[in-house]
């Protein structure tokens, strides 16, 4: 039996900056996840187990997504702020390209605030970037900083 059907989302995923990008930002909160339990001496494997599961469906996801932009290719460049399609350079996002950014986004999120709990020096800018969220979306206001 030959599963040819994936060969075109494998290259796909291969060539894409966004994809890889997603995979960067999970392993670098893994690793400063890691670094932060260990500091606060405070490993929980039901944690860690909820943000395997959940970094495992991330990527899940966005290989379904790109089935999704096989078989219906849609443009979602609209919402896709000017500023950052300027910065990328991009004229055209596919639903999993979207979804990555969206996944990357709540990843550096992540990572920042696992470093700055790790004692590294980028607490005015977890500030910052805290402060912006609860003024503007409501995300991340449960997470409390531990001095």
């Amino acid at each position: 039996m030959h599963f040819d059907i994936f060969k075109p989302v494998f290259d796909i995923m291969r060539d894409n900056t966004l994809f890889k990008l997603v995979i960067i930002m999970i392993v670098m909160d893994v690793v400063f996840g890691s670094l932060r339990a260990a500091k606060e001496r405070d490993f929980n494997s039901s944690i860690g187990i909820d943000g395997g599961i959940r970094k495992i469906g991330m990527l899940i996801s966005l290989v379904c997504l790109v089935f999704v932009d096989i078989l219906c290719p849609v443009n979602l460049i609209g919402f896709v702020p000017e500023a950052l399609r300027e910065y990328m350079h991009i004229q055209d996002i596919s639903v999993m390209e979207f979804f990555a950014l969206l996944y990357i986004v709540y990843e550096v999120l992540s990572v920042l605030k696992n470093m700055t709990l790790s004692g590294l020096p980028v607490r005015r800018v977890w500030i910052t970037v805290k402060g912006f969220l609860k003024k503007n979306t409501g995300e991340f206001v449960e997470i409390e900083d531990k001095e």
